[in-house]
């Protein structure tokens, strides 16, 4: 296993993190987990050298609302001195902080639920502009502050969805010690994207990367120029080690979060970890994945850079972010994918952003440097996505 330093933490870790949001569940439930199963898996990874846990309080949950069975199973998987072995990681759940005690009620209930008396690296889960301007007027920072002081946790970050400029934001507001974003080779200009990477890591942030196989859009299904493109490269890989390891080629990238579901997903990722060095990939391999992104940009249907010169919308209308979901949709699309795509939408695009509250007042339009005709693109949108 190879290790790379989190930031000004300097905590020496896996570059394979093992997140526990996809474990095995038995008859298709969520909530069931194959606990003799996933407890193997756990435990080959961190006898093989991970030691790096991520968790939250909803995983393996019927929704955002209530505790889900990953925390109480990770405190469980994590005994017999595993839990000496690992830095766990979990995280606050954001949107249902309404009161300042509600954020010490929350974490004092997952460290019973892990079986623990701190956590390791503890986030502030999925922040975005309106989850934030409310956990800063109910003092996220003196929380964070004295839950570090009084030992409860050792360090904190914040996990994100949201733009780039939400991002700096956040990062500049707190004396954070790392964050998590998603991050693989066709996010590289959505939300955090490459930018927010390098932008964290220069403030001496760690970074931890989430949904580098895209939830597994990007190593099955795949568009079949894509997988032409992969097929015709002259060094052959899956196309999971494609995708790793373009994301820790990248020297600001701590560590790689993987969902693993089977024994051989641990044992691919052990492998591809162990030799996933930064600035390994060669300039035919760089070529490789060159060719595969543009493939993938040129499946997008608006031309919008997120420049947000059209914004804000006197009706409140994200338009940036639904051109974002628009594009992405047609850029991963497959008889397989479509349903969840247009799940993902109506996950982080908040009602009162979507494209049916545009009037078509054409003031964006007034202000687009691409000359998009948005007020009929955002009636594409709607039509795909509501």
């Amino acid at each position: 296993m190879l290790y790379r330093t989190l930031g000004k933490t300097n905590e020496k870790i896996s570059a394979l993190g093992f997140g526990c949001m996809r474990l095995p569940i038995i008859d298709g439930d969520v909530t069931k987990i194959d606990e003799e199963k996933a407890i193997k898996m756990i435990h080959h990874a961190i006898d093989e050298g991970v030691n790096y846990v991520d968790t939250a309080y909803p995983y393996h949950g019927t929704g955002m609302a209530s505790g889900g069975e990953s925390e109480p199973f990770v405190g469980r998987a994590l005994k017999d001195g595993y839990r000496e072995k690992v830095n766990l990681a979990t995280k606050l759940p954001s949107w249902l902080i309404k009161t300042r005690e509600d954020m010490d009620k929350y974490l004092n209930e997952q460290l019973e639920r892990l079986q623990t008396d701190k956590i390791d690296f503890y986030l502030v889960h999925a922040l975005n502009r309106g989850v934030w301007e409310n956990l800063k007027k109910l003092g996220i920072d003196e929380f964070l502050n004295s839950a570090i002081k009084d030992g409860r946790i050792r360090y904190a970050g914040f996990s994100f969805h949201d733009d780039l400029a939400v991002f700096k934001e956040i990062v500049d507001y707190y004396d954070w010690s790392f964050c998590q974003i998603q991050y693989n080779y066709i996010d590289e200009n959505f939300q955090a994207g490459t930018e927010g990477l390098k932008y964290a890591a220069d403030k001496g942030l760690g970074v931890v990367v989430m949904e580098p196989l895209r939830g597994g859009k990007l190593i099955k299904d795949l568009p079949e120029t894509v997988a032409n493109a992969f097929d015709k490269a002259e060094i052959k890989k899956s196309t999971v080690e494609w995708a790793l390891k373009w994301v820790w080629n990248y020297p600001e990238v701590s560590v790689v979060l993987s969902g693993m579901t089977e024994m051989e997903h641990v044992n691919e990722n052990l492998r591809i970890a162990s030799v996933a060095l930064p600035n390994s990939l060669t300039e035919k391999e760089l070529e490789t994945m060159d060719t595969v992104k543009k493939i993938y940009s040129e499946r997008t249907k608006v031309n919008c850079t997120g420049c947000q010169y059209c914004m804000p919308c006197p009706m409140g209308v994200n338009i940036p972010k639904n051109f974002t979901h628009y594009n992405q949709f047609h850029m991963l699309a497959t008889p397989q994918t479509e349903a969840e795509l247009k799940h993902l939408y109506n996950a982080f695009v908040d009602v009162s952003e979507r494209a049916d509250k545009c009037v078509e007042c054409g003031k964006c339009e007034e202000h687009c440097p691409q000359g998009i005709k948005i007020r009929e693109e955002l009636k594409n949108v709607k039509a795909l996505f509501e």
